[in-house]
């Protein structure tokens, strides 16, 4: 038997007012989208907002649904509208937050499972890496340089032949 170990490193700021202009403007702007959620079911909104590698910004929302595996998340909705007006445009960063009626916004949240297989085929799609800033309303940023990193052991297309 052998053993091996997967890990990636990744940047963390105490809050906004530590990063670049470009990445806290982007965070900014996912912070304040995150009002355009539908989520009455959870009363957690989250925004999502990319920078695309042509300069173009698109923003997405989470949209839920009386049935529940009808709702989509921000994210999905996001690439969703990146690849039908840009197709094939890779995406250079997204900054993804959140808000809640009932828990505070104070840390950084990661994307879902299939929010992060969705991620990982735009990467793969595109042939680049997509760079997330995470955070809440407020504190802790992450800054993680590829998508990839948060789904090891990906299912990708080559698996498929």
């Amino acid at each position: 038997m052998t053993e091996s170990k997967f890990q990636f490193n990744y940047e963390v700021y105490s809050d906004i007012s530590e990063l670049s202009e470009q990445d806290a403007w982007l965070l900014t702007e996912a912070r304040t989208v995150t009002e355009q959620a539908y989520a009455p079911y959870s009363n957690f909104h989250v925004g999502a907002v990319a920078m695309l590698e042509n300069g173009e910004v698109v923003a997405g929302t989470n949209q839920e649904n009386a049935s529940y595996p009808v709702g989509i998340c921000a994210e999905r909705v996001l690439l969703g509208t990146v690849a039908t007006i840009h197709p094939n445009v890779p995406v250079k960063s997204i900054a993804i937050s959140y808000s809640s009626d009932d828990v505070k916004s104070d840390h950084p949240i990661s994307p879902c499972g299939m929010c992060r297989q969705a991620l990982l085929e735009y990467e793969t799609r595109t042939a680049k890496p997509i760079r997330l800033i995470l955070s809440g309303q407020e504190g802790k940023v992450f800054i993680i340089e590829t998508a990839s990193f948060l789904l090891p052991f990906a299912f990708t297309k080559s698996e498929l032949g």
